[in-house]
């Protein structure tokens, strides 16, 4: 004699199975990384670690999880409050996660750092102009 299935017997695998996305899929939706290929390879290449251990791009993802992300200069720690597998606007990709106080304080202390060591030398915003030349010629010439 077999017993019917229910719905509800399948329900929790479903609701589990909806629940756990990729590492590399949840940093492109929460918009970390422009693509996946670009979130995978910071992944594999350590620059993303969950709960302080070094992951895989296949890593499944769960809610309260912990993850540094480090993204050229600057680190991120954030605490995963929601997932999702597409991208949308930024709007929606900042309710993903939430970033710790001492992450953003952090990087914006760098930032200020950053600012500061830039040389005072003032950038020339284009090319010289013919006077300019000559007057570069001539200084040379003098030498």
């Amino acid at each position: 004699m077999t017993t019917p299935t229910s719905d509800d017997d399948q329900q929790p695998a479903a609701d589990e199975a909806e629940r756990r996305i990729r590492l590399d899929k949840w940093l492109w939706a929460a918009r970390f990384f422009k693509t996946r290929a670009l979130a995978a390879d910071a992944v594999t290449g350590g620059k993303v670690h969950a709960s302080g251990q070094r992951v895989k791009p296949a890593h499944a993802m769960r809610l309260g999880e912990t993850l540094r992300i480090q993204r050229g200069l600057e680190e991120y720690t954030v605490m995963v409050k929601a997932l999702s597998d597409r991208r949308g606007p930024a709007t929606q990709a900042i309710l993903l996660y939430e970033e710790t106080p001492e992450s953003r304080q952090h990087r914006e202390q760098q930032r200020e750092q950053r600012r500061l060591q830039t040389p005072a030398a003032p950038q020339s915003a284009a090319r010289p102009t013919k006077q300019d030349r000559r007057r570069i010629i001539r200084f040379i010439r003098d030498e």
